[in-house]
């Protein structure tokens, strides 16, 4: 690893990652910004894409692309659908699929399109790393199936389908395309969510208050396993 690029998808959730670093260099780029660090002479490029799988696609190619980042980490916050996670819990993807890819009025499974594949899994490397971060720091850690799609769900009938049709535990709207990206471009990666809604609450509850503390969990977490990977 010689440059590392660490994703999120909003403003909130990269925010108490660079509080970790004095010195930030901003390069401005494709309407976006890019946070250059360094750690323990380890370089880093921080951004957060903006919200949906458009521009998590972009922003992680431009990292890789431009910025030469030859491995990614992406850290953010997700809803739980999986029953045992609740608000603050860690879930570190395995594997990744498109809830909301649907072209099976050509016999096709949901979240398939030729050429590409319904799952597309995470670097085995960087999930043991951070599940030995998890034990050695008493952190109650989830490894499970992340759903992606352009929309927040927040009906219940649509989150039992995207459980039972993909088997996920969590709902975002970046990872897959991110790791579609990744797997393209053979740059091993790792997809980090801390849950801001479950599964059990009504949708009036208040994200934003959630979104704050589940979006420091995470990066805090990161924090944690970039100190192990810098060993």
């Amino acid at each position: 690893m010689t440059k590392l690029a660490i994703m999120g998808a909003m403003e909130e959730e990269i925010e108490p990652l660079l509080a970790y670093f004095d010195s930030v260099n901003i390069v401005e780029f494709a309407n976006n910004k890019y946070y250059e660090v360094s750690y323990n002479g380890l370089d880093i490029v921080i951004a957060y894409s903006k919200i949906g799988k458009v521009f998590a696609s972009l922003t992680a190619a431009t990292m890789i692309e431009k910025f030469g980042c030859d491995t990614l980490l992406f850290s953010g916050v997700a809803g739980g659908i999986n029953p045992e996670l609740k608000i603050g819990d860690l879930i570190i993807a395995d594997k990744l699929c498109q809830h909301d890819l649907d072209i099976t009025a050509f016999g096709h499974p949901f979240g398939y399109v030729p050429g590409g594949k319904v799952f597309v899994e995470t670097s085995k490397e960087l999930r043991e790393v951070a599940i030995k971060v998890a034990n050695e720091n008493d952190l109650k850690v989830i490894v499970g199936t992340i759903a992606t799609g352009d929309q927040f769900v927040h009906s219940t009938q649509r989150k039992e389908f995207i459980q039972n049709t993909f088997n996920a535990d969590a709902l975002e709207m970046e990872g897959a395309s991110v790791a579609v990206v990744c797997d393209a471009l053979n740059v091993p990666f790792f997809i980090l969510r801390a849950i801001s809604d479950s599964a059990d609450m009504d949708a009036g509850f208040d994200f934003d208050e959630f979104l704050k503390s589940s979006a420091k969990n995470s990066a805090d977490y990161l924090i944690k396993i970039l100190k192990e990977l810098k060993k």
